[in-house]
């Protein structure tokens, strides 16, 4: 990551993107592959970043700004300028560990709504950086899960529509203003 890309430090008046929430088509279309990185890619991973950093998230998909591309922008650690963010462009989870845990999920486009989901412990990925370089990166713990959660953005999947318990669901989106007609359940675990 060069440091061009994005200054933790550098407080951003107002986020360049706009976060699209959830019900917004936007967020359950599908992907496309980045065929070529260059200057406008980074400058929508600058720009992605920022927006993650002014909304105070540790992931954001291209999806949740409007832009149907294969590009996650990750930083588990925003508060520490020694650890640089994550740009990983058409990211393709290769395996995933035998082991799952439980885990509280938030998401930017659901402000306010934190649940439980079940994913693997940890994951091996491909994608291509900044650069346009190759890369493989082997994760566990929060950054597995943060890798899994905004891939699954890249397929119009959200986190609540992996959260089994519909109770507990239908009662942190109402609270919040959501409503469960927007959630697509997946019962795969």
């Amino acid at each position: 990551m060069t440091a061009s890309i994005a200054n933790k430090q550098t407080p951003v008046k107002e986020k360049p993107l706009s976060i699209h929430y959830l019900g917004d088509r936007a967020l359950r279309q599908s992907t496309k592959r980045i065929s070529k990185v260059n200057k406008s890619v980074r400058e929508l991973a600058k720009d992605m970043l920022q927006t993650m950093y002014s909304e105070q998230g540790i992931g954001l998909a291209a999806p949740q700004v409007g832009v149907q591309k294969q590009m996650l922008v990750i930083d588990c650690d925003p508060n520490n300028t020694a650890t640089p963010p994550l740009i990983l462009i058409n990211p393709e989870i290769q395996s995933y560990s035998q082991d799952w845990v439980k885990g509280e999920e938030g998401c930017l486009s659901i402000p306010g709504v934190f649940l439980d989901v079940v994913r693997p412990q940890a994951i091996q990925v491909k994608y291509k950086d900044e650069q346009g370089r190759p890369q493989k990166l082997k994760a566990s713990g929060i950054l597995a899960r943060v890798i899994q959660h905004e891939a699954d953005h890249l397929d119009g999947i959200l986190f609540v529509d992996r959260v089994p318990n519909d109770l507990v669901l239908t009662e942190a989106l109402n609270k919040q203003g959501f409503s469960t007609k927007d959630v697509q359940t997946l019962r795969s675990q």
